[in-house]
C-alpha cells in the first residue's frame, strides 16, 4: 500500500431522508439528475471519485486548489438549479474539505485525512464548504474567494480540535452567472467630520449584532483587506457581527495633516464615527493603542456599550512604563529611527517595527506589513502618533468599567508586555483574562492563537 498528501472532498445532501420520507421516487430521480450535472466536475477538476454510495460523494485531488474549485462549481451549480424548485423539496449539498496522508490501494484510500473531511461536511451549513486551516493555508493567496474563519471545533472520533474555515462561494456565482454574490464582506467606505474638522474615513463589513472597532494607528481599511496580516481578522469578525472600522486621523483614508495628535483626539474621533452610523449599543473591541481608548470610551459613554473586548493593550503608554535609563534610551532612538528611514523606500528601517510587531510573519507578511507602514502615514505623523501613544495613563478609569469586559494578550508580546494586558484585566471589575500563547503583537492567521481569539470573541458575544 502507498501513502500520499491528497485532498479529500467529502458530500452529502442535507436532509436527505426526510425529502425521502416525504417522496422516495420523486426525490431518487432529482439526486440522480443532480448527481449527473455536477459528478463529471471531479474529473474536469483532476480528481477522482472514490465512494458514490447513498447520497454522499467521497472524492481524492491531487490538488487542494482544484478541490476547493470544484467545490465552488458543485455549489454554484446547484444554487442554479434549485432556482425555479419548491425551497422545501431543493437538494442542497453539504461540503467539506480536508487535506492530509492518506493509504491507498487503487480502488480505496484510508487514513484520518478522510475522516477529518467527513466530520467537516458534518458541520457544514446546508449549501456550505467548510474546510480545514490545511486547506485555508494552501489556497488563501492562491484563489480569489472570501473565507470565514469558524474558529476550533471538535469533531467526533477526531482527537484534536480542528481550525475550521467557511467558504464564501457565492461571488463565484455571479461570475458564472448563478446566483448573486454575497455581500456580507464587501465594504463601501464613507466619511464624518470631528469636532475639530478633521475628516475619517470609516465602513462596516459584515452582519449580526454591531462590533465597533476603536482606531489604532498603521491602519488602511482599503489595503487591511488584502493584507495576509489582517484580512482573516476582518473576514472572521464580519462572519459573527457587523463589523464597524474606521481609519483613525494622521492614517489611512482619513486626513494626514491632522493638527491635534492626542489621546483625547483619538476617543473624539470615536464618539464621531459612532454618531456618524448611528449604531446606539454595541460591542466595542480595542486592539493595542485603540484599547485605552475603548476603555475610556465606555466608561463616558455607558449606556451604550454593552459589551469590552480588548486585545494587545495597555493602561499605561511606554514612555510612562520607562523605568530605566535604558529604557528611555530605545524609546528615543526609536523616534530619530521613524524620522529617518519611515519613508523611505528601502524597508530596512520599518522592518524594525515589523520584527516588534509580529516577529513570527512569513516572508510575505513582513514585506506586506513593512509596505503598509509607508502606505499608512507620513514619517511626521507615525513620530506624532508614538509619541502621543507613550504618554497615555488610563488606569483610574479601569475601575469605573462597567461593562462585562475579555481581556487577550499574547504571553510573548515583544511590543507590549503581557503584564500590561494582565493588569488591565486585574484592575476592570469581573474582566475574563485569555492568556494567548504567541510572540506576535499581531496574531498571524496561522498560528493556534489566531483561532482561539476568534473563538473567545465568538462565545463572548453569543453570552
Amino acid at each position: 500500500m502507498e501513502r500520499r498528501l491528497s485532498a479529500i472532498l467529502a458530500a452529502d445532501i442535507a436532509g436527505y431522508s426526510r425529502l425521502m420520507g416525504e417522496d422516495e421516487e420523486a426525490t431518487v430521480a432529482a439526486l440522480k439528475a443532480h448527481q449527473q450535472a455536477v459528478f463529471p466536475f471531479v474529473t474536469s477538476y483532476g480528481g477522482r471519485i472514490i465512494d458514490t454510495a447513498g447520497d454522499g460523494i467521497l472524492a481524492e485531488f491531487p490538488s487542494v486548489i482544484a478541490a476547493v474549485e470544484c467545490a465552488t462549481e458543485i455549489q454554484v451549480t446547484m444554487a442554479r438549479r434549485n432556482t425555479d424548485v419548491p425551497k422545501s423539496r431543493r437538494m442542497l449539498f453539504r461540503i467539506g474539505i480536508n487535506l492530509g496522508d492518506v493509504i491507498h490501494d487503487e480502488t480505496r484510500i484510508y487514513g484520518d485525512g478522510i475522516n477529518v473531511a467527513a466530520r467537516l461536511e458534518g458541520i457544514a451549513e446546508p449549501g456550505g464548504i467548510c474546510v480545514s486551516s490545511q486547506v485555508f493555508e494552501q489556497v488563501d493567496r492562491a484563489l480569489d474567494t472570501v473565507f470565514r474563519a469558524l474558529g476550533p471545533h471538535t469533531l467526533k472520533n477526531i482527537a484534536r480540535p480542528v481550525d475550521v474555515y467557511a467558504v464564501d462561494w457565492a461571488g463565484a456565482g455571479k461570475a458564472a452567472g448563478g446566483v448573486p454574490a454575497d455581500k456580507t464582506h464587501e465594504q463601501e467606505i464613507h466619511f464624518c467630520t470631528s469636532p475639530d474638522g478633521v475628516q475619517l474615513a470609516y465602513s462596516t463589513i459584515g452582519a449580526g449584532p454591531p462590533l465597533v472597532k476603536s482606531g489604532n494607528w498603521m491602519t488602511h481599511l482599503e489595503h487591511d483587506l488584502e493584507s495576509p496580516l489582517w484580512r482573516a481578522m476582518w473576514s472572521g469578525l464580519a462572519g459573527m457581527s457587523a463589523l464597524l472600522r474606521y481609519d483613525t486621523r494622521g492614517c489611512g483614508l482619513s486626513d494626514w495633516d491632522a493638527e491635534d495628535i492626542s489621546f483625547e483626539a483619538w476617543v473624539r474621533d470615536l464618539e464621531s464615527v459612532v454618531d456618524a452610523v448611528g449604531v446606539e449599543r454595541f460591542t466595542l473591541l480595542g486592539i493595542s493603542q485603540g484599547c485605552p481608548v475603548a476603555i475610556a470610551y465606555a466608561v463616558r459613554h455607558p449606556e451604550r456599550v454593552a459589551k469590552l473586548i480588548l486585545y494587545g493593550g495597555f493602561a499605561v503608554g511606554h514612555l510612562k512604563r520607562a523605568r530605566t535609563e535604558t529604557q528611555r534610551e530605545e524609546a528615543a532612538a526609536m523616534i530619530s529611527l521613524m524620522r529617518v528611514g519611515w519613508g523611505k523606500e528601502n524597508p530596512a528601517f520599518r522592518q524594525m517595527f515589523t520584527s516588534l510587531f509580529a516577529p513570527e510573519a512569513s516572508k510575505e507578511q513582513a514585506e506586506w506589513f513593512n509596505e503598509l507602514q509607508r502606505r499608512t502615514t507620513s514619517p511626521e505623523c507615525a513620530v506624532r502618533y508614538l509619541q502621543a501613544v507613550g504618554v497615555i495613563d488610563v488606569l483610574e478609569l479601569l475601575p469605573k468599567v462597567t461593562a462585562p469586559t475579555l481581556v487577550m494578550h499574547a504571553t510573548d508580546d515583544a511590543r507590549v508586555p503581557f503584564e500590561a494586558g494582565r493588569r488591565l484585566a486585574g484592575s476592570i471589575p469581573g474582566a475574563r483574562f485569555v492568556p494567548l500563547q504567541s510572540k506576535n503583537h499581531f496574531i498571524l492567521p496561522n498560528e493556534p492563537a489566531f483561532a482561539r481569539f476568534l473563538e473567545e470573541v465568538r462565545q463572548f458575544l453569543s453570552h
